[in-house]
């Protein structure tokens, strides 16, 4: 597959802030592609570089072939764009505002089928200013996808949705990857990255940090496991012999969940030790499980886990 968009270098400041810093990756075309970052990291400012709504400091863009800065309005025929905050007429309908969206391009989907993919078919006739904010939200991508564009931009899709909002969302993105769009994802929900994308970067602070499949960044990064279990009989001698079991290379303590988390590189070994410590010990641990570091561990493992609130 081809790259559909590339970017090398690219960088915008805003006097001293420096909001994209020197960031490269290229998307292939029919897919869905993922950045990832907290609140301040630099994505929403990507995405208005690569549709040309901010002017960029440095470095270079190709978007379909097009310079977003000089083809604008051929690329606009193109793509999609869903952003956080759009501002829609208050007073149309939700079916009227789709018919007015698709009527700006040349070769739209169906406002009904686009009202089906999202779920607001028991909204289509209510004026935007009635709407919920998820709802309200999810007119925004459906604005995005009614353009049939090439490349669909969708920042941060599923913020302030119910669970079963998302899904539907989730569904409809991968819907479009089937009719062969590629989907440009911004997003803070792990979970939502580590099922829907094929590829994704990870961004801190302006700076690439992580780039690859979800599944290879993080067997880059983790060649270990955690054993999860539950015990409501912990003490200081409990806790320090499950840390001395062989494999552990880290214990984790929650001691409101009475959870305690065994990170270890020889799970088999870990979990032997662990029956037979119990057994002799005469301590109950309860809910244990096997689980795979994901993409929520390998983001705070990158990134640390102190918020930042910053906005670009």
């Amino acid at each position: 597959m081809s790259a559909c968009i590339k970017v090398d270098g690219l960088k915008k400041y805003y006097g001293d802030v420096k909001a994209v810093d020197g960031i490269s990756f290229e998307v292939e075309q029919g897919t869905i592609f993922g950045m990832l970052g907290r609140n301040g990291a630099g994505k929403t400012t990507t995405i208005e570089t690569l549709i040309g709504l901010t002017d960029r400091t440095g470095g270079h863009i190709e978007v379909l072939g097009l310079d977003p800065a000089q083809d604008l309005e051929e690329l606009k025929e193109r793509i999609g764009v869903q952003l956080q905050s759009p501002v829609l007429f208050s007073h149309l309908t939700v079916k009227e505002t789709l018919d007015l969206f698709a009527s700006f391009y040349e070769n739209p989907i169906e406002p009904e089928e686009v009202i089906e993919m999202l779920g607001l078919k028991d909204k289509e006739n209510s004026s935007m200013d009635s709407l919920s904010g998820g709802q309200f939200h999810r007119v925004a991508v459906a604005l995005a996808i009614i353009s049939n564009g090439d490349i669909i931009f969708l920042d941060e899709p599923t913020t302030g949705l119910d669970p079963q909002a998302r899904r539907k969302v989730w569904d409809t993105i991968a819907r479009l990857k089937e009719k062969g769009k590629t989907i440009f994802l911004t997003t803070h929900f792990m979970d939502e990255a580590e099922i829907l994308c094929d590829s994704l970067v990870i961004i801190d602070s302006g700076k690439l940090i992580a780039e690859g499949s979800p599944e290879d960044l993080i067997n880059q990064y983790f060649a270990e496991q955690t054993i999860e279990f539950v015990n409501s009989n912990l003490d200081q001698g409990l806790l320090q012999g499950y840390e001395n079991l062989n494999g552990v290379l880290q214990l984790e303590h929650y001691k409101n969940k009475n959870l305690v988390k065994l990170h270890t590189d020889d799970a088999s070994t870990t979990i032997k030790e662990l029956i037979d410590f119990s057994c002799k010990t005469g301590n109950t641990i309860e809910k244990l499980q096997l689980r795979k570091p994901g993409l929520e561990d390998l983001f705070l493992k990158l990134t640390g886990s102190e918020i930042k609130d910053e906005e670009f």
